[in-house]
């Protein structure tokens, strides 16, 4: 796993980048949020085949345990993929739910990501 830095004037972001699933289960996901708060990161991208994809089967409860986790810490999470090979409306919804607030937004590419955090 290695830390990409992105940085300007105001803001610090962490690019999360690994060859492999980093997180498969909620408690990795929250100690990989708690992990790069503590090295004064607020906002963090994570790419989609870093996460399991039982994340994305919202039935088993992951997706919402992590999601919380960053909702209650006030970190901001950016998750870059392809989400169309997910199927079925309940993760189409939660995705387009979560793209309309700040906190956890599902985009296609890093570049959509650093100008939503920028902000």
């Amino acid at each position: 796993m290695k830390i990409e830095i992105h940085q300007n004037e105001a803001v610090k972001i962490a690019e999360v980048i690994s060859d492999s699933i980093i997180v498969t289960t909620a408690e990795e996901g929250l100690q990989l949020m708690v992990d790069l708060y503590y090295q004064d990161f607020d906002k963090i991208i994570i790419h989609e085949p870093s996460i399991t994809p039982d994340f994305f089967d919202l039935k088993t409860g992951i997706a919402g345990e992590i999601l919380q986790k960053f909702s209650n810490y006030r970190v901001q999470l950016v998750i870059v993929g392809d989400f169309i090979k997910y199927p079925g409306a309940p993760i189409k919804d939660f995705i387009y739910e979560s793209n309309k607030a700040r906190q956890v937004n599902f985009l296609g590419s890093v570049e959509e990501a650093l100008e939503r955090l920028y902000k």
